[in-house]
Formats: C-alpha cells, sequence, structure tokens
C-alpha cells in the first residue's frame, strides 16, 4: 500500500532569501497536521537548506513524538565524500543532527555521474550494511537520477539495496533523459520498492500553463491541478512512499487532501496527461526542480534556483515587457550579499551539482539578457 511522505526540502522560511532561516513553528503545525491525518514518514537530508534540515527535523518531530510514532530517512551526502574516513564521522553527526538512535531508512544520495568520485573510490555499499547490521540502519537504499540502464547497473551489482528514490511524474513519464517510465519497470524487474521524489517536478505541475489547465478543467471542473499529478504517481505499481515537499502549512494540507482522494487515472485522462505534457514542455524554458544542489556549490553565492524559477514564471507569460518576475529579480539585485546572473563566472560547479544536467552558466546568460539588459538595462 502506498504511503504520503512528507519530504523536508522547501520548508518554510522567515526569510526567504536565507535558507537556514527555517520557520520551525510553521513546520510543527505542518508536522502535526500530516500525524494527525493518519501519515508518519519524513524524509530530510544532510545538505538540505544549507545544514540545517536534518536539525529542523528533530526539533519538530523528534523532540515532540515517540520514536516508535514516525518513520525517519536520510542520506549520505556523496557530494562530499572522497575518502573512507569521513563516512563514520558524517554518519555520527548525522544521528545527532536528527536526535535519534537509528535511522528507518538510510539512502547514498544521487548516485550518478555527478557524485562518483565517492561511489568509485570508496565502499559505501559495505558502509551502510554495516551500520545495518549493527542496527543504526532498519533499510538501505539509494536515491539516483540515473537512467534506466544505470539503475539496472546499480541493482544487478548491489542485491543488498532494500528500496530506490526516483524521480518520477507525468511529466517526466516518458522524458529521453530521466527515463520515469524505464527506472520504475527495472526496479520492478529486481522487486525492489519504490519511493517517489518530485511528484509535482519542484512545482511544474502545481502552477501550468493556462491552456494545460483549461484541459484538465473541461474534463473535470471538480479536480484541482494538482489532483491530477497525485493521482498519477499514488496508483503506480510498485511505489511504496510518494514524498511531497510543502513550503507552508496550506500546501500540505492540500497533498494530504489530493492523496487521500487519489483514485486511479482512466485512459482517457492518461491520454490527456500526454496532452498536457506537451504543452508544458512547450512552455518550461528551464526543467530546473528547485533542489538547489547547485546553490550550495556557486562560488558568486548567485541563487540559481531562485533566478531560474522567476525565469521561468516570466517566459511562460510570454510578455516582452515588464513583469512582476522581473521586478522580483530587481528587488532580489539588490539585497546584500547574493550574486545576480551576470556575476556567473562560468566555472561549471554548478553543472556537476544539477541532477536535471542543466547547463548553468549557458542559461543565466539568457536570464542576463532578459531581466539585466532587455527589462532594465543594466549589468553587472
Amino acid at each position: 500500500m502506498t504511503k504520503l511522505g512528507m519530504g523536508l526540502m522547501r520548508l518554510p522560511l522567515v526569510d526567504e532569501n536565507d535558507q537556514t532561516s527555517i520557520d520551525i513553528d510553521q513546520v510543527k503545525e505542518m508536522v502535526d497536521k500530516y500525524m494527525e491525518s493518519g501519515f508518519n514518514v519524513f524524509d530530510t537530508a544532510f545538505v538540505y537548506h544549507e545544514g540545517v534540515g536534518e536539525a529542523a527535523f528533530r526539533k519538530a518531530v523528534v523532540e515532540r513524538y515517540p520514536r516508535d510514532s514516525y518513520k525517519i530517512s536520510t542520506k549520505l551526502p556523496l557530494f562530499v565524500i572522497t575518502e573512507e574516513s569521513q563516512l563514520e564521522p558524517l554518519f555520527a553527526q548525522q544521528l545527532e543532527n536528527c536526535g535519534v538512535d537509528y535511522f528507518d531508512y538510510y539512502l547514498l544520495h544521487n548516485v550518478s555521474g555527478l557524485t562518483e568520485t565517492a561511489w568509485k573510490n570508496v565502499d559505501l555499499y559495505s558502509f551502510i550494511q554495516k551500520k545495518k547490521e549493527d542496527g543504526f540502519i532498519k533499510h538501505i537504499g539509494l536515491s539516483t537520477h540515473g537512467n534506466a540502464e544505470f539503475l539496472e547497473e546499480l541493482l544487478f551489482e548491489h542485491p543488498e539495496l532494500e528500496f530506490v528514490l526516483l524521480q518520477i511524474n507525468y511529466l517526466d513519464w516518458e522524458d529521453e533523459g530521466i527515463e520515469s517510465r524505464k527506472c520504475l519497470e527495472v526496479a520492478r524487474k529486481y522487486n525492489v520498492p519504490v519511493m517517489i521524489m518530485e511528484p509535482y517536478k519542484g512545482g511544474f505541475l502545481a502552477d501550468v500553463p493556462e491552456e494545460a489547465e483549461k484541459l484538465m478543467k473541461d474534463y473535470n471542473p471538480d479536480r484541482s491541478v494538482v489532483s491530477w499529478a497525485m493521482r498519477f504517481v499514488a496508483n503506480l505499481d510498485g511505489v511504496c512512499v510518494v514524498y511531497t515537499g510543502a513550503s507552508n502549512l496550506e500546501q500540505l494540507e492540500s497533498n494530504i487532501q489530493e492523496f487521500k482522494n487519489a483514485d486511479p487515472l482512466n485512459d482517457d485522462e492518461l491520454k490527456l496527461l500526454q496532452d498536457v505534457s506537451e504543452i508544458i514542455n512547450s512552455n518550461i524554458t528551464v526543467d530546473c526542480t528547485k533542489c538547489r544542489y547547485c546553490v550550495d556549490s556557486c562560488p558568486e553565492d548567485i541563487d540559481i534556483a531562485k533566478i531560474f524559477d522567476l525565469y521561468n514564471k516570466h517566459k511562460i507569460l510570454e510578455k516582452d515587457d515588464w513583469t512582476q518576475f522581473g521586478n522580483a529579480y530587481l528587488n532580489y539585485s539588490r539585497l546584500d550579499g547574493v550574486g545576480i546572473a551576470s556575476d556567473c563566472s562560468e566555472c561549471e560547479s554548478c553543472i556537476d551539482e544539477c541532477p536535471q544536467q542543466i547547463n548553468i552558466p549557458e542559461i543565466l546568460k539568457d536570464v542576463v539578457e532578459t531581466f539585466e539588459t532587455e527589462i532594465y538595462g543594466f549589468t553587472n
């Protein structure tokens, strides 16, 4: 039976320009609502919210609920690992951050070409297997943004893996780069349960173009846009958990409601989603899910995820003149200590961190042209 998980990647903030300024009081409200609704699986990671995400979980859940009332999933940060001596201190730090004696689910974070320095040079699998044997982990797995062939190699070589976390949604279902459908089929082949991340693709599927929304509303005016995305993932065979990342209480309540009402899609609705996907893909300029891995690696302190979000929304409006998103970019540019698009030095460290394989420096050039030159006529 598929469960609804609460992802802690995009928590509410006190200051929208400071990822460490988590609004812990609102997070507590969200946790209470989620738990009261009959759910109890949380997902976080060492790198979320610039390193304070696990501590937020401790404050909102561990310090307020008995240990047997919830399950916690977190991830070993492969991005920073270069040698075996780092593993034990990192794992101990994560236990302390989360305030628990064991993890219910523990993953190797984003096993892919982006993190091969870690998984090629360090025996990560033996480490997590030993931690499981010692009682510090209940179930071991991994997350990956790799394609189906890559996933098959991993599952063939590591039968000890008990689950995988995959990016699956209706927009990525037949995407030739992400291969959501094919990856799910590989997991089924090896009888490995799947946890789903990005069911709304970083918010794209909660705020679709008007043309796509009209298709949905014409078919069923009583269904919300996000209900289509939730119904798609909640009824897939082989899926055990669907993680949604709410940024406020209202979003969380919507996720809960949509999950509870997620009846299967019929053939006509599946065909409609193919049409919707074509419309969305024709409108999306940057395929960014706002995971923020690139932001942490940027030496110029450019909030790439925020800028790309504004840029996408501006492009979707199909206007050449001033927009609210251009104004938001201008306001962002005036903040102290932040980099703007024209500050990009093209070091390409962001490309190495991007699960979606976006050529970020090239897109930032377009952002400069759009927001800094065309609209406001300034460059840095």
